[in-house]
């Protein structure tokens, strides 16, 4: 963040100083974890579940905390924001910090001004903002962009998921002087929400994925999702200001966007008509794919190091964008080819002594990711046992129960041999697979955690192939966690024998 007073932070706000008289500046990070404050910092005190970050106020100032954000007087050195005034509209922000007297939301509003006014006093030549958004795959995707904008300068991005009313600017007031790029993914719960985050950090290029179901139950239908997605690319500057839309044109929804932008629009995709796309693709065995990339300055071999084929469109945005700040094919190539995963819980490969292998892609879950997701599994479990542990899928409102019944049916279509879901919410996944053809004790359906750990422990195999998904509230992780810290088994006689020429 760039150095800023007291004084100044309480004008940005439009709050009033308290136990101090404004001139100390914040040189350190923005934190609302007393745990992770560094000298110079500013601490973000907001309402919780259990507990009130106002309550922390000194605790943070005694850390190296200049002062405390905060909504009402706290025990330490802070600027106080104003209440919201009615009819705001910070419903998301409401629900994000448990808050029932607006308290936290208020201060979410003044974080996002501050966010706004660094970024507007680091807006020019040498800082650009990327925003990512779409359905499945926004933090993957805003992954690959960091990594290969990286080597072009200075870069911020968000660990993991940060992006909504508090990760957003959050991550942008991590931005100084020294940065160049600054990757922001954007979500949204329903209308105006992807609208106000790039309010808060206007994007010069904008990248939509793809448009699916997640959150129709807030938004009401395919229709409304794209209509919020698409507000992205009305954010963007015009294309003589150089404004760029990135958009998938494999998506008929999210290709539809490009009359809503004065950008200019790059298209891609697999389809030949897109400027940056992807020919020959292949799978290897452990569903990574290859593939030629193809662009109007060249075309360069990738090899992705990531798993499942959905990861192609990704890095299609991704390279889009790399192109777009000056980057070679060659050099995008290369990049796409040595990448790291970088965010927990996403498509996070494991394999035990015994051969055993956790797919752990339990941080969310939609119908599209869940069936990429399956995909992957069918890919790396030939000739070997592969088991689906499935959880809930959140926010589908009156589609829930055809949309997990469909993932059911596919999990027979693809040949998983197992299938292991996990709570009532999910159900109706378990009843798909038993109307497509599964029978006997192939789809199981356990109450809860515990119960699927125990089934795993007793009927696991040495060399099976375990995927672990579900909704992020559904915890799933613990499923993916204790397999792979239980003791390894003997392998099955017959993998034995299957095995026995390769000792």
């Amino acid at each position: 963040m760039i150095v800023l007073s007291l004084a100044e932070i309480a004008a940005i706000v439009g709050g009033r100083l308290h136990r101090t008289d404004g001139t100390a500046e914040v040189t350190g990070s923005v934190e609302f974890d007393t745990r992770e404050v560094t000298p110079g910092g500013l601490f973000i005190a907001l309402p919780g579940a259990k507990v009130d970050g106002h309550d922390f106020a000194a605790q943070a100032v005694e850390s190296g905390a200049v002062a405390v954000l905060a909504a009402r007087e706290v025990d330490a050195p802070a600027v106080i924001v104003p209440p919201l005034e009615a009819g705001e509209g910070h419903e998301r922000a409401f629900a994000l910090v448990s808050d029932k007297d607006g308290a936290g939301a208020a201060v979410l509003a003044a974080l996002a001004k501050i966010a706004r006014h660094v970024i507007q006093k680091l807006a020019g030549d040498h800082l650009t903002v990327v925003g990512v958004t779409g359905s499945a795959g926004k933090t993957s995707t805003k992954d690959i962009i960091a990594q290969l904008l990286e080597p072009l300068g200075p870069t911020v991005a968000p660990p993991g998921s940060f992006n909504n009313e508090l990760g957003h600017p959050w991550t942008a007031l991590r931005a100084d002087d020294s940065t160049r790029q600054l990757v922001l993914e954007l979500s949204a719960r329903g209308p105006g929400h992807i609208a106000e985050l790039a309010a808060i950090a206007p994007p010069r290029i904008g990248v939509v994925l793809n448009v699916g179901t997640a959150h129709v139950g807030e938004f009401g239908s395919r229709e409304g999702i794209a209509k919020g997605k698409g507000e992205l690319v009305e954010a963007l500057p015009s294309a003589e200001d150089g404004g760029v839309a990135v958009l998938n044109l494999d998506d008929p929804y999210v290709a539809a966007m490009a009359s809503r932008t004065k950008a200019r629009v790059v298209f891609v995709g697999e389809s030949e008509s897109a400027q940056v796309r992807a020919a020959d693709i292949t799978l290897d065995g452990e569903a990574r794919a290859s593939f030629r990339l193809v662009t109007p300055s060249g075309e360069a071999p990738v090899k992705l190091p990531l798993y499942g084929e959905h990861q192609v469109a990704n890095a299609l945005s991704a390279a889009a964008v790399a192109l777009e700040m000056g980057s070679t094919v060659e050099e995008v190539a290369a990049r796409l080819s040595s990448l790291e995963r970088r965010s927990e819980r996403r498509m996070e490969v494991t394999t035990r002594a015994d051969g055993v292998t956790v797919l752990n892609d339990s941080f969310n879950a939609s119908p599209e990711s869940m069936r990429a997701a399956l995909k992957a599994l069918a890919s790396m479990s030939a000739n070997r046992r592969s088991w689906a542990v499935l959880g809930v899928m959140g926010d589908l409102g009156e589609n829930s129960v055809e949309a997990h019944d469909g993932i059911g049916r596919l999990v027979v279509r693809l040949n998983i041999d197992k299938l292991v879901v996990i709570g009532q919410a999910a159900a109706a996944t378990h009843q798909g697979a038993q109307q497509e053809g599964s029978w006997g004790e192939e789809s199981v359906l356990v109450p809860d955690v515990e119960a699927a750990i125990a089934l795993l422990h007793d009927q696991l195999r040495a060399g099976d192939v375990v995927l672990v998904k579900a909704s992020k509230a559904a915890a799933l992780w613990r499923v993916a966690d204790a397999v792979l810290a239980s003791p390894v088994v003997a392998p099955s006689p017959s993998q034995e024998r299957s095995n026995g020429g390769d000792a």
